[in-house]
C-alpha cells in the first residue's frame, strides 16, 4: 500500500545535502548540520512550513552545485532544533514521503528544488510475506548475539506491519554504506529492497556471530593472571581465524643464529636464550627483554675483523698527508704495524695487542682528528666516544639486564658501530671524566679496557659475556695528566703534543689550513694567495696559542672578507674569476682589523722588582710577570696577592729566606725586612694560580727590587727553588719555552736537571734561542742580573 496518499506537499522545497547520510521516509533521525548554506536552507524551513528535501550528495564537495545531487531523496520535515556553540545547528527530521527532484537551483548559498512524490511501490504477496518473516527471524537472531543491542528493538519491530516501513527502519539502523542506503531507497521493486535489507542483516549476523566465536577463543587461552592481555589475546585469535596466525619466532632466531657464525661461548648463551624465549608467553613483560638483549648479541661482530695494512712505508705516507711534525705519534704507529708484520709472516693467526696511547697536549694542535688519520693509515674503523662529562660507571659497562630501558656500555655501543673487532677507539677527554660519586667511577670502570692484560675478557654487565677488547687500538686525548685517575694513567702509553713554533705553524697553514678554508668558503687557490709573512703576522699579532685552531679560525676570516668581494665583484658583472687577491703582511689589517696582540714583555719589565717568568697551562705554555716591591717603614710584612696557592705562596716564602742567608752576597742591607714591608704580586689576579715552577721568578723579582735593578728584558726563567738555593727541575719545558719563545723571550733560564728536555725542542728553537742550565739561584742571578761594572 502507499504511504500517506491523501496528503500533499508543496511543488518548491528548499534542498539539504547530505554527506555520508541517507534519510529514509517513514523513519526519525537527528542530523548535525555545521556547514553555512546547511544552516541557511534549515532557518528557510523553519520559516514556512518545515518541510525540507533531503538528497545525498554525489561527491564530498562543501559547495555543492545543482548536479551535485541523487535526484531521489526524501520529503521530510523538521520536527526539532537546537543550536551549538560553533555556529551549527542540531535538528531531528521526520521522512514523510520519498520524492523525486526535477529541477535543483541555487540562489546565493540556498538551494531549492522542484519536487513532485515519487510513491512507494504498493503489494502484497506471499513473496513479501515471506521476506517480512525472514526478518523477523533475523533479527531475533541479532539480538540472540548482541546483547548490547536494546531489547525494545523487538517490540519495535514486531508492531510494524507495513513492509516498506520495516524495510526503511532496518536500513537506518543497519551499518550500510550510504550508496547502497541510496540504491534501496530508489528501489522501485519491493521484493528487492526487502531483499537487500535480508542481505544486509545476514552479513551484520555473520559478524556477530564471528565476533562471538573470537571472543570464545580467546577467553579459553586466558588465564587469570593474563586477564590484561586481552585485547592481544582477541588479536591471535583474529589472526588463526583467517589464517594468518603468528609463525613461531624461535625458528627464525634459531636461522639468524646460525648465519651470524658466533663463537661458541657466545652462541651457547644465545642458544640458551632462544630456548627461554619458546617456554614464554609473548604476552610477559620480560618477553621483549630477551628479545632485545638477544638482538644486541648478534649485533656485536663477534668475528668480523678488518684486514691491517701492515706497510709501515704506506701508513707514515698517509699519516704524512694529514698531519705535520708529530714525529713520535708517526714512528709509534709504523711500530706497531712493523712488529704485527713480521709476527704475521711467523704464523698467520698471530696478532699482538693493540697499543694503548694517550695523547697530551694543549686544544688545537690536532689530537682528535690524528686519531683518524691513524685509522685510515691502519685501514681500521674508527669510532669516536666522548668521554667528557661522564659521571656514571654503566656508561662504561652498561646497565644490568634487570633494570627497564637497559643498554650496553658506550664501549659495547662503539663495537656494534664500528662492525668489527679491531677498530681504532679514540676515547675523547679522558681528563675532563667526573670521578667517584654514588654512581660509581666511570674512570675505575675504564682500567679493566684500558688494561692489555685484562682487556682481552672486558665484561659489560648488560651482555654478561666476555668481550675481547685487545685487538682495539685505543687513543685517549687529555688536555693535562693531574686530573687523570693514576692508576688508569699508568696503563697508558703517555704521548705528549706540545704547541707548534712559528715555523711549524707557517708550514701547516700552507699544507692544510689555507687549502682548506679556501675550499669551505668558494674560493679557487689560484684566486688567493696567502704568503708566509702574513701567516707569521697572524700567529705573532692576531693568534698567540699553542694550537692551530685559531690560526685557521683568522685564515677562514680572511677568507671570508675575500668572497664577500668576489660575490660582489659578480653581483656587479665583473669578471671576478681574473682577479687575484694577495694578501701580505702590509695588507692583512684590511681585512682583520688592528693587530690585537702586542709586545708587552719589554714595557712589563722597564721597572725594577719585575721578573718575566712562564707557567704551564692546559692551553700551553704562558708567559706570567712576577712583581715584588719594597715599602718602607715596615714591619717585615710579607703580602702576596694574585690569588696565588699555598704551594706557590711556600716558594715566595722560601726565597725571601734564602735572600736574607745571602745578603752579604748580593750587596744588600741584611736587615731590609726591619724596616720595609715586602709585596709580591702576580697580575691577572682574577686567574688562580699555583705550582713550585714560579720559585726562581720570584727570587729573581724580589733581588731586582731590592737592588733597586731592573732585569733584562728578554730573558724568562723557570725552575723550583729550595730553602738553601739549589733549583729543582720542572715539567712542562717544551710548552714553556714555546711560549716564551711567541713572547720574544731570546735568553731562557732552566734547572740544569731539565737540560736534557731541550733535545725534544724543535732544532729551530734551538738555534735561535739562548739556553742557560742553572743549578742555584746565584748562576740565575748572574744572567738575568748581570754585574754592573763601577763607573770609570
Amino acid at each position: 500500500m502507499a504511504t500517506e496518499p491523501e496528503r500533499t506537499y508543496p511543488s518548491e522545497l528548499p534542498v539539504l545535502a547530505l554527506r555520508q547520510t541517507v534519510v529514509f521516509p517513514l523513519t526519525i533521525q537527528p542530523l548535525a548540520i555545521n556547514r553555512a548554506m546547511s544552516v541557511e536552507t534549515v532557518n528557510r524551513a523553519l520559516a514556512g512550513d518545515r518541510l525540507i528535501f533531503l538528497t545525498l550528495q554525489t561527491n564530498d564537495k562543501d559547495e555543492p552545485e545543482a548536479g551535485d545531487f541523487h535526484l531521489i531523496g526524501t520529503i521530510a520535515a523538521i520536527r526539532q532544533m537546537a543550536k551549538v556553540p560553533n555556529g551549527g545547528v542540531h535538528v531531528i527530521v521526520e521522512g514523510l514521503m520519498r520524492g523525486k527532484a526535477d529541477l535543483i537551483t541555487r540562489t546565493g548559498d540556498v538551494l531549492r528544488a522542484v519536487v513532485s512524490p515519487a510513491p512507494e511501490p504498493s503489494d502484497t504477496s506471499l513473496e513479501i510475506d515471506a521476506y517480512v518473516r525472514r526478518l523477523r527471524e533475523l533479527i531475533e537472531r541479532a539480538l540472540s548475539l548482541a546483547t548490547g543491542l536494546s531489547q525494545e528493538l523487538r517490540g519495535l519491530v514486531a508492531g510494524i506491519d507495513d513492509p516498506v516501513r520495516l524495510a526503511y527502519l532496518l536500513s537506518s539502523l543497519l551499518d550500510i554504506k550510504p550508496e547502497d542506503k541510496q540504491k534501496i531507497l530508489e528501489q522501485q521493486v519491493l521484493t528487492a529492497k526487502l531483499e537487500a535489507v535480508s542481505n544486509a542483516l545476514g552479513r551484520e549476523i555473520a559478524l556477530l556471530e564471528m565476533k562471538s566465536k573470537i571472543e570464545s577463543a580467546a577467553q579459553q587461552e586466558m588465564t587469570d593472571a593474563q586477564r590484561q592481555y586481552y585485547l592481544r589475546q582477541q588479536l591471535k585469535a583474529i589472526q588463526d581465524e583467517l589464517g594468518e596466525g603468528e609463525k613461531t619466532e624461535g625458528a627464525d632466531l634459531r636461522a639468524r643464529l646460525a648465519a651470524a657464525k658466533l663463537p661458541e661461548a657466545v652462541a651457547t648463551v644465545a642458544a640458551k636464550e632462544i630456548e627461554r624465549l619458546e617456554r614464554m608467553s609473548p604476552a610477559s613483560p620480560e618477553y621483549q627483554m630477551i628479545r632485545t638483549y638477544f638482538d644486541w648479541v648478534l649485533d656485536v661482530p663477534w668475528s668480523t675483523t678488518t684486514e691491517d695494512r701492515l706497510d709501515p712505508v704506506a701508513a707514515r705516507q698517509v699519516l704524512d698527508e694529514d698531519h705535520y711534525d708529530l714525529d713520535k705519534v708517526k714512528e709509534r704507529i709504523v711500530e706497531y704495524l712493523a712488529v704485527q708484520k713480521l709476527k704475521s709472516r711467523r704464523s698467520a693467526t698471530t696478532q699482538i695487542k693493540g697499543p694503548i696511547l694517550c695523547f697530551v697536549g694543549p686544544p688545537g694542535v690536532g689530537k682528535t682528528s690524528l686519531g683518524q688519520s691513524i685509522a685510515r693509515a691502519m685501514n681500521r674503523k674508527f669510532v669516536r666516544i666522548s668521554l667528557g662529562g661522564v659521571r656514571d660507571e654503566a656508561e662504561v659497562r652498561g646497565h644490568r639486564r634487570t633494570y627497564i630501558g637497559a643498554i650496553p656500555g658506550r664501549i659495547v655501543q662503539a663495537l656494534k658501530q664500528a662492525g668489527a673487532m679491531n677498530p681504532v677507539f679514540m676515547l675523547d677527554e679522558i681528563d675532563k671524566i667526573t670521578t667517584g660519586g654514588f654512581q660509581g667511577d666511570p674512570a675505575a670502570a675504564l682500567l679493566e679496557v684500558l688494561d692489555p692484560s685484562q682487556n682481552h675478557s672486558f665484561r659489560d654487565h648488560y651482555l654478561e659475556i666476555n668481550v675481547d677488547l685487545s685487538r682495539v687500538l685505543f687513543i685517549a686525548t687529555a688536555n693535562q695528566l693531574g686530573t687523570i685517575h693514576p692508576a688508569l694513567l699508568d696503563r697508558m702509553e703517555i704521548i705528549s703534543l706540545a704547541g707548534y713554533t712559528e715555523e711549524e705553524k707557517v708550514h701547516i697553514a700552507a699544507q692544510y689550513l689555507i687549502p682548506r678554508q679556501l675550499e669551505e668558503n668558494g674560493l679557487a687557490t689560484d684566486q688567493v694567495a696567502i704568503d708566509d709573512d702574513a701567516v707569521r703576522r697572524i700567529v705573532a699579532k692576531y693568534t698567540r696559542e699553542a694550537g692551530v685552531r685559531n690560526l685557521e679560525r683568522q685564515i677562514g676570516a680572511v677568507a671570508r672578507k675575500i668572497a664577500a668581494r668576489v660575490a660582489g665583484l659578480d653581483n656587479a658583472d665583473g669578471d671576478a674569476a681574473t682577479v687575484r687577491y694577495d694578501v701580505t703582511a702590509a695588507n692583512l689589517p684590511e681585512y682583520l682589523g688592528p693587530p690585537k696582540i702586542h709586545d708587552e714583555v719589554a714595557f712589563r719589565v722597564s721597572r725594577p722588582g719585575v721578573a718575566t717568568g712562564v707557567a704551564w697551562t692546559e692551553s700551553g705554555g704562558d708567559v706570567l710577570f712576577i712583581e715584588a716591591s719594597l715599602l718602607p717603614a715596615g714591619h717585615g710584612n710579607i703580602t702576596l696577592t694574585g690569588q696565588l696557592g699555598n704551594v706557590m705562596q711556600e716558594s715566595a716564602r722560601a726565597a725571601v729566606s734564602h735572600i736574607r742567608s745571602i745578603t752579604k752576597e748580593l750587596g744588600v742591607a741584611a736587615d731590609f725586612l726591619n724596616t720595609h714591608d715586602l709585596h709580591i704580586h702576580v697580575p691577572a689576579g682574577a686567574i688562580p694560580k699555583d705550582g713550585p715552577s714560579a720559585g726562581v721568578t720570584m727570587a729573581t723579582a724580589i733581588v731586582s727590587a731590592l737592588k733597586n735593578q731592573t732585569i733584562k728584558e728578554d730573558v724568562a726563567m723557570t725552575g723550583e727553588i729550595t730553602l738553601s738555593g739549589l733549583v729543582l727541575p720542572v715539567g712542562g719545558i717544551r710548552e714553556k719555552v714555546l711560549a716564551a719563545r711567541r713572547h720574544g723571550i731570546k735568553t731562557f733560564i732552566l734547572p740544569a736537571l731539565n737540560a736534557s728536555d731541550l733535545a725534544e725542542l724543535p732544532p729551530e728553537v734551538r738555534d735561535t734561542m739562548r739556553f742557560v742550565p742553572v743549578a742555584t739561584l746565584e748562576e740565575a742571578l748572574e744572567v738575568a742580573l748581570p754585574q754592573e761594572p763601577p763607573p770609570s
